[in-house]
């Protein structure tokens, strides 16, 4: 049975987070105090914490002294870290990242594993299922799997499909996209609901959230590693696009008639600006670098051939950023991915060029920043988008939620 969502449920769900969001920021808090910052009436207040204190997210905490003279000291109610848990994982094209939080949004633990980029799904989450498991433990901050509720995934490539909030509760499965594979496999082990969206744009949500642009209402962001894409903040909120197709910025045009991409499409960014595209070009200028950490190494040691391929590539990746920054207007862009590590030899062509092509008035008002989350950005956007709590998921879809298809019989993990 759906939960009620009517606008006396919906109001009823917001007092809760209301309270939720004042004991994860304050920390153990009284009666009185939860009254001071909320502004809820006595009543309703404490008809909310009745509720979360029965169902167990919220705990006593012990009490405070009471001023003396002023009878029993007053009891301090906390959230239960126990009560729900999320897991967020990123299965990118050649590594696999895993982390999690409990509902007071501390993060329990996050961890990662390279692997070949064509392993089949069926081992990439037994993989994930190992690194889940190594973040579980007897100690008061470990993942404690029977308290999960929902796992958050990001996958290379784009998410179609009708936006989960355009179905209705009566609409037939067959109106709707197939699951991906690794849905019903995380499904079948875990037993909860499976989110699903493409890898970067949740790299760009957890940035907007945890990283370099929180609090920013207006933010591109750009990652570059095996492929080129990224997210965009738009007016506080992450925008998804008409079937999950925005970020793809790695398919502008830079180059035309240049290489062909994955995409179908020739001269895209990510044909130049792609992790083996910058190191094939190296190497094809008599470079010899196994992979990132020594072509920036090259160029620290002040190589030319490091020096003027990471120009070229950042004033082209300057020259889209520029496009895309005076079509949005964006106050903030974040850079991330491996190439990243090639410092200022890249980051500075792409700012010069960035200001050459923006609009004049805009120059002042951009702020370029590098990533700050690292390799785990995306597993952290899909614990996002498993709470859903975030300002910038007010207008996004929830996801499907596989947990409701009377088709699976899932197996509780232990």
């Amino acid at each position: 049975m759906s939960p009620p969502r009517g606008p006396l449920a919906q109001l009823r769900r917001g007092h809760e987070q209301l309270v939720l969001g004042l004991l994860r920021k304050h920390g153990p808090l009284s009666r009185g105090e939860l009254g001071k910052r909320c502004g809820l009436s006595r009543t309703t207040l404490y008809d909310i914490l009745a509720s979360l204190v029965a169902s167990g997210t919220v705990v006593a905490a012990g009490q405070q002294d009471a001023p003396r003279g002023r009878g029993r000291p007053a009891e301090t109610l906390t959230l239960n870290p126990d009560a729900g848990q999320a897991i967020g994982i990123d299965f990118a094209r050649r590594g696999l990242h895993v982390a999690a939080v409990n509902v007071a949004h501390e993060v329990v633990g996050a961890v990662s594993e390279p692997h070949d980029a064509d392993l089949p799904w069926e081992q990439r989450v037994e993989l994930a299922e190992r690194l889940v498991g190594s973040l579980t433990g007897t100690g008061s901050g470990a993942l404690r799997l029977g308290a999960l509720d929902a796992i958050g995934v990001g996958v290379v490539g784009p998410v179609t499909g009708p936006d989960a909030s355009e179905a209705g509760d009566d609409a037939p499965a067959a109106d709707g996209p197939a699951p991906h594979p690794v849905q019903l496999l995380l499904r079948e082990r875990f037993g909860v609901p499976v989110l699903l969206d493409n890898n970067t744009r949740l790299a760009a949500l957890g940035e907007a959230i945890w990283g370099a642009a929180a609090g920013e209402q207006d933010v591109l962001y750009l990652r570059l590693s095996h492929g080129v894409g990224g997210g965009l903040v738009i007016g506080g909120s992450l925008h998804r696009g008409t079937q999950g197709l925005s970020g793809e910025f790695g398919h502008i045009t830079v180059e035309p008639g240049g290489a062909r991409c994955e995409c179908g499409g020739t001269g895209c960014l990510e044909t130049v600006a792609s992790i083996r595209a910058v190191l094939d070009a190296y190497r094809a200028a008599g470079g010899r670098a196994g992979g990132v950490p020594q072509l920036a190494e090259a160029a620290r040691a002040g190589d030319a051939s490091a020096l003027t391929l990471l120009e070229d590539v950042g004033t082209r990746i300057g020259a889209v950023l520029a496009a895309v920054c005076n079509t949005i207007g964006p106050g903030v862009i974040v850079i991330g991915g491996e190439l990243t590590e090639t410092g200022d030899a890249l980051m500075r062509p792409i700012e010069r060029a960035l200001h050459e092509h923006v609009m004049p008035v805009s120059r002042h008002l951009l702020s370029l920043r590098r990533a700050r989350l690292g390799e785990v950005a995306g597993a952290l956007g899909g614990i996002a988008l498993v709470l859903h709590e975030s300002p910038l998921l007010s207008r996004y879809p929830a996801g499907p939620d596989l947990a409701k298809d009377p088709t699976m019989t899932p197996s509780r993990h232990p």
